[in-house]
């Protein structure tokens, strides 16, 4: 989870300013390098480490592969930043709140729920253990009313 969505954390600039966020965002946190030292990061609390690495640096692609497509023409991917300032873009992506986007996130929403549901887990198993239980019991006593 964390793979997959921290490089949007370059889109706190907005806080400070609305330019910090229009020059930064799709720039600090979505590139190889950053793609490299989170998943470098995330790893350390694996135990299958090269297993986990790749999982991550997928799921940080994948992100990648969502914004080219589905955050609106003119956002540009800066994916060899700091080195080059090198751009790619999709002058066809749809816009940020278009059905495609909106279909997508409840499909994750979904599958979030049916691992919750089936798989007995939720996003939070690691850093909140105890809600991460209260919330699987919770969706075990929804499942089980008529």
């Amino acid at each position: 989870m964390l793979a997959s969505s921290l490089q949007d954390i370059d889109g706190l600039g907005l806080v400070i300013s609305q330019n910090l966020y229009w020059d930064y965002h799709h720039v600090l946190g979505h590139n190889l390098f950053f793609g490299l030292l989170l998943c470098g990061m995330l790893t350390v609390f694996a135990q299958h480490r090269l297993k986990a690495f790749s999982w991550c640096f997928a799921l940080f692609h994948l992100h990648l592969i969502l914004d080219y497509y589905g955050s609106g023409p003119g956002w540009g991917i800066v994916y060899l930043w700091p080195l080059s300032d090198w751009s790619i873009g999709n002058p066809d992506a749809w816009p940020f709140y278009a059905w495609q986007n909106v279909v997508t996130g409840y499909f994750f929403v979904g599958w979030t729920v049916w691992i919750v549901v089936v798989q007995k887990r939720t996003p939070l198993e690691w850093p909140m253990p105890s809600l991460d239980q209260q919330l699987v019991a919770l969706a075990q006593k929804w499942r089980k009313k008529p």
